[in-house]
């Protein structure tokens, strides 16, 4: 009987050997299952960099360089970031047709699966902004009156009050925002493309992009109401000035000459 006692295992024995083998093969995941995710991830990143490099070498090589190093007809590319090629390729500015003063929006030649292969090789030339998620862009629950104060004070002098574009120096001009994605509105924030500053989270936080951003799509969509009438493109204004002077005062002009001749003929009469 003492030796059937001596032999006998402690009632928690059982479980402490069942929390070792977890444990054990815990640390077993933890070692590889980490490890085997990052070198996949890694092998896909590399392969985009691999087929954006092709495409690069096709399409945009000619005008930046082989290298992204830039050339005459084109600047350099290293440092811009993923953003910069996915709002200038996204919005079909990029490859350009020819040169200007300002590159316009035109139709886009890439799928969104060519275009991240073109930022991820650009973005591999040296760091810059990275193409925002979806949940960055998203301006759900975002505040549209500071979005509004935002935009008057920093875009409202090129794009005018509503984001219905205006004209710049030199042949330039700033767009219309109607109907811009979401993605590229912040992308543009981020970059600054072409004549635009650009507007890093240090100066302007995620947050006050969401808002300028559904400050923008508020008075652009369908639901936006013109308190004084109509909108005439948005403008401001110039356009209602010049509005008032085409049709009031060519109205006056056009009542002093029925006016005039109606009395001449009475005179003469």
């Amino acid at each position: 009987m003492k030796k059937l006692s001596a032999r006998r295992r402690h009632p928690l024995a059982a479980v402490v050997v069942l929390l070792l083998a977890l444990a054990a093969t815990g640390g077993l995941y933890a070692a590889f299952a980490p490890a085997g995710k990052a070198q996949a991830d890694e092998t896909a990143q590399s392969l985009a960099i691999d087929e954006g490099k092709k495409l690069y070498s096709v399409g945009c090589a000619s005008c930046h360089g082989s290298g992204g190093q830039g050339t005459t007809d084109g600047p350099s590319l290293v440092g811009v970031g993923s953003a910069a090629v996915d709002f200038q390729v996204g919005t079909g500015r990029m490859p350009a047709q020819q040169p200007g003063a300002q590159v316009p929006k035109k139709k886009v030649i890439y799928n969104q699966a060519e275009i991240d292969q073109l930022a991820a090789y650009v973005a591999s030339l040296g760091a810059g902004p990275i193409t925002p998620t979806k949940s960055q862009v998203d301006p759900s629950g975002a505040d549209v009156a500071k979005g509004g104060d935002l935009f008057r004070t920093n875009c409202a002098q090129c794009h005018n009050f509503t984001g219905q574009g205006g004209a710049l120096t030199k042949g330039k001009y700033a767009p219309n925002l109607e109907g811009v994605s979401p993605k590229h509105i912040y992308e543009a924030m981020q970059t600054g493309p072409q004549s635009m500053p650009s507007f890093p989270d240090t100066t302007l936080p995620e947050q006050e992009k969401k808002d300028i951003i559904a400050y923008i799509k508020t008075v652009n969509g369908s639901d936006a109401e013109s308190p004084g009438g109509l909108s005439l493109g948005g403008l401001g204004p110039v356009s209602e000035g010049l509005f008032g002077w085409i049709f009031g005062l060519g109205g006056l002009i056009a009542i002093a000459v029925w006016v005039a001749a109606h009395t001449a003929k009475a005179k003469k009469s």
